[in-house]
Formats: structure tokens, C-alpha cells, sequence
């Protein structure tokens, strides 16, 4: 039996075999052998969702696609392709996508299949900016989805329920550059009173906090593309807030050398090399981690924070860090931002999966009814309750059963969901 890891290692795959193809014709033949089947992607979900007891299959073989559209507003990408190795390409050309993830290390398939997402009032997920894809299903049959089709909006964030991403087209637009400002020692009280305009007083804002303190936040991150028409009045909002520019890097988590980190201190650079909080060559945040996120309408975001806050003395001493970011609302059936401006509160936890959770309930019960986790990330909430939050689940399921009517990809964290 093959036996592989996680990248984090929380999650030993019960897979018999890992496939490599290396053509789509071999992809064919993997899939024609019948049985259980996943995709896995840079296996970077902390949970089972890419997990089989069948065969697991790693597209990171198969050829290289990258074609930028006559018209430049759009990249074809290989669904394996990490944004990290896409983003330079694109500069290269002149071109840059609107948002990252916050490490550039994640596959495009496996981001958009999880509604994984950056920061930025404005800026939606990065499904969002997903126009056409192209799955390969179990059946060996090609299906290529373009926005506006009646599937498309199902077809993204797909839980790896649909088949095997061959290939992503990306919203592009000019190149452009950002520079990084970190922020210590906001009062939390000042932040919730002002959260609008905190959150959007630059092109992203991250709250990060270790709540060992309530009283203020322990770092606010702000990326803004230049050139910058805002800079007197950032200024004057953290001023008020009872914070001090940072006179040096930082790293998310308290103490840890910033080494890894992107460039701050106000120095401009490519858009690539600022949007990511992490650089593509270094190992992200603490590596050994376990990782949830909720993410709340933006009208329940304060109401949601305070809840975390009053549960600082039991969150603190598993945590690493937890980080708030916000996410523009979009049309997704299963995006946890679908039909709401959404605030997404990230908890970043020591490698004590028993302790985490154990604990998790107890968040889930004080959060708003409204939070939905994070597909790829550690959650406890039941299936029932977890499909109740998205009101084109009935719909994804019916669009899955076309795909895959023979349930080779239903795993056990989607037989959870009710699949």
C-alpha cells in the first residue's frame, strides 16, 4: 500500500494506489480500471476531502497548459499548476490576477474546488475569477464549462465531485504593483467600531491576532496597489485606532522570523511578490499546523469576532495565530462568500488535532447560524446543518449525480455532507 501525507501531515491517505499520469489518454486509462477515485491536488486541505480508500490521482505530470487569449483578458492554465509558478508568467506578459491566496504553494484546481480565497473588500475568491474549465470525468467523457453556462456556477467550487480539472481559464488584467504596511496594536474596541472602514482602507486588509490579549489586535496587514490615493487617510484611521507603523518585518505569527514572508515596509513591488503573505520558496506559516476557517455575511462579522473574543481564554493556548479577511460576494453555488459580501475568520492551530477539535463545537455553537467553513479546512459541524447554509446544495447534488452517477468520487467526507 502506498502510504503519503498531507503537506501539513495531520492526514495519513488511505489510498492504495497514487497515479501519475502523464497524458490525458493515461488519465483515461487510470479512470477506466473502475473503483474509488480522487483528485488530489497540492494537498494542502487539512481534512479528508481529497482522501480514498480507492485510487488517488495526482494530475502534476500531465503537460504544462498556459495560453493567454487573443484578446488578453484571460490565461488557460493546467488545473496542477501552482499560482506561485503561474504568477511570474503572467507578470512576464504584462498580466497579473486580481487576488492571491495568502501562500502561493496551492494548485489552481484544488483552490477553486474549495472556495479558497485572499483578502479584499473588492475582490472576490479566487474562484471568482474562474471563466471556463475543462473535467475530465470517471466515465472518461471531456465537459468543458464556460461562465454563463447553466452548470457553470455548480461546476467551481465542486469538492472534487465532478471529476478531474484538466484545465482552468483565469481572469487576467494588466500588471500592476502593491506595496505591504504592517500595523501593531490596534485597539480591538476602535477596530469593531470602524470594521468597514478598516477593512477597506486598503486593496487587502488581514487582522491577525493571538488572543492572548483582548484588548488591542496583535498585527493589521494592509497590501494597497499604487500608486496610492489613500496613504493621508490610512495614516489617520490607524492614528485613531492607537496604531504604530511596524519599524520592522514581521511574520504572522508572533516571534517567528519574517525571513519567509513578502516584502512590507511600504516598498512597492510586482503584484505577485506582495498579494501572498508567504513567498513561493519557503515552507508557509508554521508548516506543522492545523487549519479552520469560518466565514460569516459581513453584517454578522462583528457579532462573530466578538463571540472568538469572549472565547480567547480556551482558542489562545492552541493557536498559532488566527487571521480575519474579507472576501467579495459572488454567484458560486458552493462558495462560502455565494450571495454575501463574506468576513472569514482563519485560526491557524498547533498540531493537536485531539485538542483542536474537541474545541471546535464550541466555536461553531457561538458563531452566527449564518458561518460556513471552509471546505478544506478542519470543521466540526454535522452535514446536515453544513448543506442547510448553501441554498443550491439540492442543485450541486444533482449536478454531481450527472457527472458521476456511479459515486466513484463520493469519499467519506462527502458521504458526510450528505452526498
Amino acid at each position: 500500500m502506498t502510504i503519503e501525507r498531507n503537506w501539513a501531515g495531520n492526514l495519513t491517505y488511505r489510498a492504495s494506489t497514487i497515479a501519475h499520469p502523464e497524458s490525458v489518454d493515461e488519465l483515461r486509462g487510470v479512470l477506466a480500471q473502475g473503483g474509488p477515485v480522487r483528485i488530489l491536488g497540492s494537498r494542502h486541505c487539512f481534512n479528508d476531502i481529497a482522501d480514498t480508500d480507492g485510487v488517488l490521482i495526482a494530475l502534476d505530470r500531465l503537460p504544462r497548459v498556459f495560453e493567454i487569449n487573443p484578446t488578453r483578458t484571460a490565461v488557460r492554465v493546467s488545473g496542477a499548476a501552482r499560482y506561485g509558478d503561474i504568477a511570474p508568467l503572467l507578470d512576464a506578459e504584462g498580466l497579473a490576477l486580481a487576488n492571491l491566496a495568502s501562500l502561493p504553494h496551492i494548485s489552481v484546481a484544488g483552490a477553486i474546488a474549495t472556495g479558497t480565497h485572499g483578502s479584499g473588500d473588492a475582490i472576490g475568491s479566487l474562484a471568482s475569477a474562474v471563466r471556463g474549465l475543462t473535467i475530465l470525468t470517471p466515465a472518461g467523457e471531456t465537459r468543458t464549462l464556460e461562465r454563463g453556462d447553466a452548470d457553470f456556477d455548480g461546476a467551481v467550487v465542486s469538492l472534487g465531485a465532478l471529476g478531474a480539472v484538466l484545465d482552468v481559464t483565469l481572469d487576467v488584467e494588466p500588471t500592476y504593483e502593491v506595496a505591504q504596511h504592517v500595523f501593531e496594536h490596534p485597539s480591538w474596541d476602535a477596530v469593531l467600531a470602524d470594521f468597514d472602514e478598516v477593512t477597506s482602507i486598503g486593496t487587502s486588509v488581514s487582522l491577525f491576532s493571538t488572543w492572548e490579549r483582548t484588548d488591542f489586535v496583535d498585527q493589521i496587514w494592509v497590501k494597497q496597489r499604487q500608486p496610492e490615493a489613500r496613504e493621508a487617510a490610512r495614516e489617520s484611521l490607524f492614528e485613531r485606532l492607537g496604531a504604530e507603523p511596524a519599524t520592522s518585518r514581521r511574520h504572522p505569527i508572533l516571534g517567528v522570523d519574517p525571513i519567509a514572508c513578502t516584502e512590507q515596509l511600504g516598498i512597492a513591488g510586482p503584484w505577485f511578490e506582495r498579494l501572498a503573505h508567504f513567498k513561493l520558496e519557503f515552507t508557509p506559516s508554521a508548516g506543522a499546523e492545523i487549519q479552520t476557517e469560518y466565514l460569516v455575511p459581513r453584517a454578522d462579522a462583528v457579532a462573530a469576532i466578538q463571540a472568538v473574543r469572549t472565547l480567547a481564554g480556551q482558542i489562545a493556548p492552541l493557536l498559532l495565530v488566527n487571521e480575519i479577511r474579507t472576501v467579495r460576494a459572488d454567484d458560486l453555488w458552493l462558495s462560502s462568500s455565494n450571495g454575501t459580501e463574506a468576513v472569514g475568520i482563519h485560526f491557524t492551530w498547533k498540531p493537536e488535532e485531539e485538542a483542536v477539535r474537541a474545541l471546535l463545537p464550541t466555536i461553531e455553537a457561538a458563531l452566527p447560524e449564518t458561518a460556513r467553513p471552509h471546505w478544506g479546512k478542519v470543521f466540526t459541524l454535522d452535514g446536515a446543518e453544513t448543506r442547510s447554509r448553501y441554498q443550491r446544495w439540492d442543485d450541486f447534488a444533482a449536478l454531481a449525480a450527472r457527472f458521476d452517477p456511479e459515486r466513484r468520487l463520493v469519499n467519506p467526507y462527502l458521504e458526510r455532507l450528505g452526498l
